[in-house]
């Protein structure tokens, strides 16, 4: 007996020594950044061993699809996904009537098997997707194809529609710019905002391009459009946003219009036509384009204005050259920020 307690002491002491190594042996890369808090996931999100193929298959058991959330600690836009949209509980319970949710962290090292037959990282996962902003969600048919992406925080009218859609199965009938067209209303002005540094129609974009050594963004919009005046009244009087617009060639699209747009391989189609083409369905949306007219980055979801600027900066300064990752740069940037003592604002 006095043996094994020896035992069972060295063993606790022994596992403590180990857990203290491990810590200090984590990246600082992991370390959460200053004022970072955890994000709550809803309880009724699925505890998976992150095998996606079986998972689609399970779902597909059940006639569901997969809802796969990239999020992150400290991001406010993860935070208003969770509390807000799923605060509702039509959404809720539409959610889980036709998902299984599923989390993953953008940064973290838990093993995931792909489609591809591949098995990676929760961080390269999110590295091989492409996932630039937090949340990202994305909505799979039963063969792990996605069917929509949010690309960042949709509101609660936005975010139901594309639930409604996705398990609807209506990605075979219609795209979900024509779907979300009706279904999302929200209060607006009715109009679309004009701004001194829009490009005057008609616009030739590939004349542009010739013209023009600045980067290009294209700004789609449409008159009912909450997120647009918000964009117009808040986003571009920004002080830090209104400092780099100047950097870019602006031109603004109406989503739906049917005004000519002479594209950067000098096809000539209509404002809706061209949309459709680049898959833009948000509004408002910012393509950005480099000096060989290829598309570099672009915002479809809702952002406030520290968001916003380091959107313009990342691609304005070439950062997206060197820095393949966007929240990488967002955190750099706000670190610099506070560096000189100031406050950084991620919700106002």
């Amino acid at each position: 007996m006095a043996n094994s307690f020896k035992f069972f002491a060295l063993l606790v002491l022994a596992l403590g020594h180990f857990a203290t190594v491990a810590r200090a042996a984590e990246p600082a890369a992991a370390q959460a950044p200053p004022g970072a808090h955890a994000i709550e996931i809803p309880g009724w999100f699925k505890e998976s061993f992150l095998d996606f193929p079986e998972e689609a298959r399970e779902a597909a058991v059940q006639n569901k699809r997969l809802l796969l959330y990239f999020g992150q600690d400290g991001c406010p836009y993860c935070k208003e996904l969770m509390q807000v949209n799923f605060g509702r509980k039509d959404i809720t319970e539409k959610t889980r009537r036709h998902f299984d949710a599923i989390a993953l962290n953008i940064w973290g090292d838990r093993e995931v098997a792909w489609f591809d037959g591949k098995s990676r990282t929760e961080k390269d996962l999110a590295a091989l997707l492409k996932v630039q902003f937090t949340p990202t969600v994305l909505l799979l048919d039963e063969k792990g194809e996605v069917v929509l992406r949010m690309n960042g925080y949709y509101p609660p009218p936005k975010f139901d529609a594309a639930l409604d859609y996705v398990s609807a199965r209506k990605e075979k009938e219609l795209p979900f710019s024509e779907f979300l067209k009706t279904r999302a209303m929200e209060p607006a002005t009715g109009k679309l905002h004009d701004e001194p540094f829009f490009a005057k129609a008609p616009h030739d974009l590939k004349r542009l391009r010739a013209a023009s050594k600045k980067p290009i963004a294209v700004l789609f919009e449409q008159k009912e459009c909450t997120g647009c005046d918000e964009l117009h009244g808040k986003g571009f009087k920004d002080p830090a946003a209104a400092a780099l617009l100047p950097s870019f060639e602006w031109v603004r699209l109406e989503l739906f219009g049917k005004a000519p747009v002479t594209t950067f391989d000098g096809r000539t189609l209509s404002e809706a036509e061209w949309g459709r083409s680049l898959k833009v369905a948000y509004t408002p949306t910012i393509v950005f384009f480099d000096e060989a007219g290829k598309e570099v980055f672009r915002v479809d979801a809702y952002l406030k204005p520290f968001h916003l600027a380091s959107s313009l900066e990342y691609v304005g300064t070439g950062a997206y050259k060197t820095e393949p990752q966007f929240q990488r740069f967002i955190q750099a940037r706000a670190q610099r920020i506070r560096g000189k003592g100031q406050a950084v604002e991620l919700w106002k």
